[in-house]
């Protein structure tokens, strides 16, 4: 039993480096948000932070700002969409879908 014991302890240990390694991967991982047909892009990092922005000059019209805010809003929100999904699949990979402590709830 002792056995089975500090072989479990190592597999956890080896899949906690496995997440840090993961985790300190995202950072540098990048997706892109679009919208309008490609007009406004949104890149965002696996840790969710906004990266850039890019807005093509004709999305801008001095008379209807409200719709360059909304393409500019449905662009963030796909951007961090996907680097959700790629975070959870990064951290799945390591952890094959289990819930450990020290991973953001919900997160699987």
């Amino acid at each position: 039993m002792g056995m089975n014991m500090q072989k479990m302890m190592r597999q956890v240990q080896r899949m906690q480096k496995d997440l840090a390694k993961v985790q300190e991967e995202l950072e540098s991982k990048t997706v892109e948000g679009t919208a309008g047909g490609g007009v406004i892009t949104v890149v965002v990092n696996g840790h969710q932070v906004v990266q850039g922005i890019s807005i093509n000059p004709d999305a801008v019209d001095p008379h209807d700002v409200e719709m360059l805010e909304d393409l500019i809003l449905v662009a963030v929100n796909d951007a961090l969409q996907k680097a959700k999904e790629m975070s959870t699949e990064e951290i799945e990979k390591v952890s094959g879908g289990l819930n450990l402590p020290g991973m953001p709830p919900g997160l699987f």
